[in-house]
């Protein structure tokens, strides 16, 4: 290629024919290095300059493709179909009052005519004036498929999301097999809920893009197979397949099925991080947000900064910062980006995140803005309930769909603010008046798994209602007892505890065995794949046991959890561990109990182990925010297993030699 570029005075048709060989096998990035040499030495080229442009175009860079059309335009500003170009360029950077103006300096030819509506009517929808939009849609011809696909678009726009299924559905019989227009189609049945009929047609895009090109390398990340990326080709524009696995995604993450949810990101075309498209970055924020925070939140931070960003963005970005207690850095979000509050927060999660915010200086206020959130919403679902009840009495399938429909989405408000009023007695260890609030809301969330959760451990935290809380535990637990690890190991625990206080101790030995036979089953297929649960079982019983002062038995049972070492020993394992032993120490220290010699040694072999595979285990995940709090940490040594375990073992040792 060097040889090419030092010898331009080659014939031009050789050079041209090189170029279009490239381009035709979407090398882009290469042929834009010739094309920037090329114009070095002819700066006013037109067709490099027209190559180029279109080179630009399809690696997406969207503002240096407008630029040679400008160019162009300089060179031939007679020539409307540049200027086109230049405006389509324009659009695709979100630059709409410039591409508008472009447009509107196309002098008019008829075969120009319907493409320049197309645009501007494009360029209005991305502007959100959809009125102006659809009367530019009016004027194309009706029997052109784009026209449907555009009224479909509007009426989604508009949430009318079965109308805009018909446009798709029948521009797709129209037009045949297309991955964008299927995508469309995938995406309206997502809105409805129909997840099984979304995932159908996400499926036929997915097969089409594997069979068509395996270049993509679909998949090939999710197996563990190293490939380079793909980058943001023409050919993966077209095949949709990005929009199908981001839609695949977000169905998954709504069935809560989380490791299918991450599959589906990792199964999409393999690209570099700076490659990714902004759908892409904020479900993979969104979906990894529990292992990997940190980097979820910088993610995020950096779309908001980005123009446009997905819708979703902004409120997610402040429901997950009062999450994880981040509730200083919600409200500067919220004050400095004010603007952003009415297009993107709907009145309900703006009141929502106001009391979530207000509840950390005036715990009062806050309940009182909960409360008068929560009967606005239980006026709501009194309504909802009765058109049900109307829909079902009159016999009109479509109208109790709808009316069902509206009913959940009222309940899905519902239930985090009464979550987080409850929340408020909670956290004052006031149990009794938690359990009174949701005695209240009985009436509506009585079937809800959430809220189901949420009471029983309630009754548990009471101490004297274990019998209670089994009867709230035990039907969650029954829902996936085929599937149990996919159940919380909390909620494993807690039955276990519950029952073993009811005296339940077969029930209990039995949940336990079904714990222990799946772990060794998901073993025999991953060996290196680490599972908690029966420890956290374990843990917490033993826990239990430590809280009574029965700490002989207590202790035993927490040093077997972590049994095997290279499997159990976590961050989150050895904080509850260390507790128990900390416990222990002080009550030795005390003389409140005594201890058995054997048992004391023990305790010592324990956290010899925990020395041993606790090297690169760290006592604490996730640096905050704050730069002070930074500084306060104690230094990196002092925050692994194996210092805290020496530490502890050292105490040991003290006291019995004392």
């Amino acid at each position: 290629m060097s040889t090419f570029i030092e010898n331009v005075h080659i014939k031009d048709g050789e050079y041209t024919k090189i170029i279009y060989v490239m381009i035709r096998e979407q090398r882009y990035t290469e042929c834009i290095k010739v094309l920037l040499n090329l114009l070095d030495s002819y700066p006013n080229s037109r067709p490099c300059l027209s190559l180029l442009a279109h080179c630009y175009f399809y690696t997406q860079d969207f503002m240096a493709a407008a630029q040679c059309y400008e160019k162009l335009i300089q060179l031939c500003p007679q020539e409307n179909l540049y200027k086109l170009y230049y405006a389509q360029s324009l659009h695709q950077a979100c630059m709409y009052p410039e591409a508008w103006t472009i447009c509107s300096s196309i002098i008019n030819q008829s075969n120009l005519e319907f493409k320049v509506k197309k645009l501007q009517a494009a360029i209005k929808y991305g502007q959100e004036d959809m009125i102006a939009a659809k009367n530019l849609v009016d004027q194309c011809p009706a029997d052109d498929v784009d026209t449907e696909i555009n009224l479909g678009c509007l009426l989604y726009k508009e949430e009318k999301y079965e109308q805009a299924l018909k446009k798709f559905s029948n521009a797709l019989q129209i037009a045949g097999f297309k991955p964008h227009l299927s995508y469309n189609v995938a995406l309206c049945y997502f809105k409805l809920k129909e997840y099984a009929a979304s995932l159908k047609h996400i499926a036929t895009i997915i097969e089409h893009g594997i069979r068509e090109h395996p270049e993509l390398s679909v998949g090939m990340a999710t197996e563990g197979i190293e490939v380079r990326s793909v980058g943001n080709t023409l050919t993966l524009h077209e095949t949709a397949l990005t929009e199908a696995f981001n839609l695949k995604a977000a169905i998954e993450y709504q069935l809560q099925n989380y490791d299918a949810a991450k599959e589906a990101l990792t199964d999409m075309p393999p690209r570099s991080e700076e490659e990714l498209d902004a759908v892409t970055l904020h479900n993979q924020a969104l979906i990894n947000m529990d292992t990997k925070p940190s980097e979820g939140f910088e993610k995020l931070q950096f779309l908001l900064q980005q123009n446009p960003f997905p819708p979703e963005t902004f409120a997610n970005l402040l429901l997950l910062y009062c999450k994880y207690q981040y509730y200083d850095l919600a409200a500067d979000i919220l004050a400095e980006n004010v603007h952003l509050t009415y297009k993107y927060l709907t009145p309900y999660l703006y009141d929502f995140l106001d009391a979530l915010i207000t509840q950390q200086t005036s715990p009062e206020e806050a309940y009182r803005k909960f409360d008068d959130l929560a009967n606005k919403h239980t006026e709501a679902l009194r309504k909802a309930t009765k058109q049900v009840q109307e829909a079902r009495l009159n016999h009109d399938d479509n109208a109790v769909k709808k009316a069902v429909n509206d009913y959940e989405e009222a309940l899905d408000r519902y239930v985090p603010v009464l979550m987080a009023q409850a929340k408020i007695y909670w956290d004052l260890e006031n149990y009794t008046q938690v359990e009174k609030i949701f005695k209240k809301s009985v009436e509506f969330c009585n079937d809800n798994d959430v809220w189901k959760l949420n009471v029983a451990h309630t009754l548990f935290m009471q101490e004297n209602k274990f019998k209670d809380s089994t009867r709230f535990y035990e039907p969650i637990v029954k829902k996936k007892y085929d599937s149990i690890l996919d159940v919380s190991a909390i909620v494993l625990a807690n039955l276990c505890v519950s029952y073993i206080m009811t005296s339940q101790n077969a029930e209990a030995e039995e949940l336990m065995k079904k714990i222990e036979k799946e772990e060794e089953a998901v073993s025999f297929e991953d060996q290196d794949k680490k599972l908690f649960h029966l420890c956290i079982v374990n843990l917490v019983i033993g826990t239990l046991y430590c809280s009574k002062g029965n700490f002989e038995f207590g202790i035993s049972r927490v040093m077997k959890s972590l049994e095997p070492y290279n499997k159990k020993l976590g961050t989150d394992t050895w904080f509850y561990a260390k507790r128990c032993f900390l416990s222990l120490l002080e009550q030795l220290a005390k003389q409140l109990v005594v201890l058995k010699d054997s048992t004391l040694q023990e305790c010592i072999q324990f956290l010899e182990h925990c020395e041993v595979y606790g090297k690169d285990i760290m006592t604490v995940i996730d640096q905050p925010f704050d730069v002070q709090d930074m500084l306060n940490i104690s230094p990196q040594g002092k925050r692994t297993v194996v210092y805290e375990a020496r530490y502890l073992k050292a105490l040991f040792l003290k006291l019995q030699m004392s």
